[in-house]
């Protein structure tokens, strides 16, 4: 029995110790597709922490929302870095050397944040574009979200 006990007691202890908490950071690459460098392509980094819930309000019946009182002023944040990135297209088209230099522009900024301890978990991206006659508008979003372990 006492041997159950204690084989039962290090499990416990074994899990516990195996459970791991991570905090994340999402970095933001926007290239823009609008031609002639008139598009602003960036990688965006917040450099400042949030509560979610200082901007969250309950729904009870599925209509009625408290929302208008929170101010968009309190969703804005004012610090965080900017890294400027060249438009993919100049004013004869697609300019296969901005491209380049993107590529090596993100790298660099995720070689320097995986230096600093997070791991590049996972990378979501997607487009907006109106599509339409003479549609020369649009971005590139893509969100690199890092974790490190605490």
């Amino acid at each position: 029995m006492k041997k159950l006990v204690l084989s039962l007691i290090v499990a416990a202890m074994s899990v516990s110790t195996f459970a791991q908490s991570y905090e994340y950071k999402i970095i933001t690459v926007i290239e823009s597709i609008v031609p002639m460098g008139l598009g602003r392509s960036r990688i965006i980094e917040n450099k400042r922490e949030v509560s979610a819930s200082d901007l969250t309000t309950p729904r009870t019946d599925g209509r009625t929302s408290r929302q208008r009182e929170v101010s968009r002023s309190d969703a804005k944040i004012n610090k965080f870095e900017e890294t400027t990135l060249l438009n993919f297209y100049s004013g004869v088209g697609i300019n296969f050397q901005n491209i380049a230099s993107n590529d090596a522009i993100i790298t660099a900024k995720i070689m320097e944040v995986v230096e600093n301890g997070w791991e590049l978990a996972f990378a979501l991206s997607g487009v907006e574009s109106n599509c339409g006659e003479g549609d020369g508008k649009g971005i590139y979003i893509t969100l690199l979200v890092f974790k490190r372990k605490l």
